[in-house]
């Protein structure tokens, strides 16, 4: 990487001179604890190669996935990210350390993480530090949030964006990438019918895609216990994308009388799919295509399964929650 790295809530001490025949540094001073950086701009403005979703590693796509509605309802997941490539192409920077002290893959000053680093999240390490992916890709989205997103407006999400750094032309470049990021995530379930909530309630399962199973896990605010369950996840799952109007009893036993009975043929993303495994002990939200999110068993992760195996083995059926 040729250009010197960004740093999430660095003071700059000095001013970057202009060479002729070469592209100007830009310095942001900072104001009251904000984030400033120092990077080269792109003087025609395109957006560098690797602007596309698949350029992403899993990891880290998985963790803006996850933070975005976690840590700031209304924060689109395409502008964490997008913060992600611009500071270190989500942490292939070799060494990802900025000569104003800033670390990690969100590059962070050590004293402005602080501010942001908890609660600590799904993954994280303990204590948290801006080097771990998940403490630093959350606390970003905090900060972001604390600055001007959670107000869910476009001058908010300037804002917020501004004070990760203080130049127009950062916004302007973060704001890019996000929107190329947005046109070209794929939406599981587009095209199958449905909509509105049904597909609120798939995204808001697939946001939780790599957190942990955990036994008895999962409320509908989140993670609990470090992970989800099957009926903590789907719990989760629709209070969130209903907009809380839907509280789902919490056992998958419970859930399969909620809401109203669904043929199979006529299935929507977001649907519960409860199955008869151990007296009707399992359950997960359609998500199109004939997949499933799924929270499947302790030592494995919120997935996206195929439904084939599951047809075979098991009687199953279809509720509409939403």
């Amino acid at each position: 990487m040729k250009r010197p790295l960004l740093a999430a809530g660095a003071s700059l001490g000095g001013v970057a001179m202009a060479l002729i025949g070469v592209l100007v540094l830009f310095v942001a001073a900072v104001a009251n604890g904000a984030a400033g950086h120092q990077e080269t701009q792109n003087a025609s403005g395109n957006l560098p190669p690797g602007s596309q979703v698949g350029d992403i590693p899993p990891q880290m796509l998985t963790l803006y996935r996850q933070a975005a509605p976690a840590a700031c309802r209304g924060l689109d997941w395409s502008v964490l990210a997008a913060v992600g490539k611009v500071e270190t192409d989500h942490g292939r920077h070799p060494t990802m350390r900025s000569e104003a002290g800033a670390v990690g893959p969100m590059q962070f000053l050590p004293s402005t993480f602080t501010a942001y680093a908890h609660p600590v999240p799904p993954g994280g390490a303990a204590p948290p530090t801006p080097w771990d992916p998940a403490d630093a890709v959350y606390a970003a989205a905090r900060m972001l949030c604390a600055n001007g997103a959670k107000t869910d407006t476009e001058d908010g999400l300037y804002r917020a964006i501004y004070s990760y750094n203080h130049a127009d032309w950062y916004v302007r470049r973060v704001l890019g990438q996000a929107h190329a990021y947005a046109a070209a995530a794929p939406r599981p379930g587009e095209g199958e019918g449905g909509g509105g909530s049904g597909n609120a309630i798939m995204q808001a399962a697939l946001g939780q895609l790599g957190v942990p199973y955990v036994w008895g896990g999962g409320t509908i605010n989140g993670p609990s216990g470090g992970g989800f369950d099957c009926s903590g996840l789907t719990s989760y799952a629709v209070h969130q994308g209903t907009r809380h109007r839907v509280v789902l009893p919490r056992t998958s036993q419970e859930q399969r009388h909620a809401g109203t009975p669904v043929p199979r043929d006529q299935m929507q993303p977001g649907d519960l799919i409860i199955f008869d495994k151990e007296g009707w002990g399992h359950v997960g939200i359609y998500a199109g295509g004939f997949r499933m999110v799924d929270a499947p068993r302790p030592g494995k992760a919120v997935e996206v399964i195929s439904l084939a195996g599951y047809w075979e083995q098991y009687t199953w059926s279809v509720r509409r929650v939403a």
